[in-house]
């Protein structure tokens, strides 16, 4: 069993109902450039910044996440509340998955809880990032500058 396939099968034990949230860090914030986080912008309902413990990797033009409940480390991002199926579907898409449970290239998709920054605690989705980080740069604060 690889390390992917026992952060899916962790993740997809868990007896949550399916998120109608998405924890952003990289690519898909506000503050970038991409096409697809306009697409989030608009068709998703911004609801805050928030932090879940993991390691955040550097890859170049986007960051990957490691997330994991033990670690001392926190990735900071933000929440948008989805309009629809659509929005995950199109966001699938452009993190090159097909969706829970299948084999990823880079990103997969998972529920994880995430700390609000204003308060309280929330399941949402995330795309952690599926590939080996022995070589990659961590980035120390968490947050992936745009």
């Amino acid at each position: 069993m690889n390390d992917e396939t026992d952060h899916r099968a962790a993740s997809e034990s868990r007896p949550v109902a399916e998120p109608k949230h998405i924890f952003v860090y990289g690519t898909l914030m506000r503050a970038s450039r991409s096409p697809y986080a306009r697409l989030l912008e608009t068709r998703a309902r911004f609801v805050g910044e928030a932090c879940a413990p993991g390691r955040l990797y550097n890859l170049g033009r986007f960051p990957g996440a490691v997330f994991e409940e033990a670690a001392r480390t926190r990735i900071h991002g933000e929440v948008f509340k989805l309009n629809g199926p659509a929005v995950l579907a199109a966001l699938d898409a452009y993190e090159g998955c097909a969706g829970v449970g299948t084999k990823p290239d880079l990103f997969y998709r998972t529920i994880i809880e995430v700390r609000l920054h204003r308060g309280g605690t929330l399941a949402v989705w995330v795309y952690p990032y599926a590939g080996n980080v022995d070589a990659r740069p961590l980035i120390a604060s968490g947050r992936f500058p745009l």
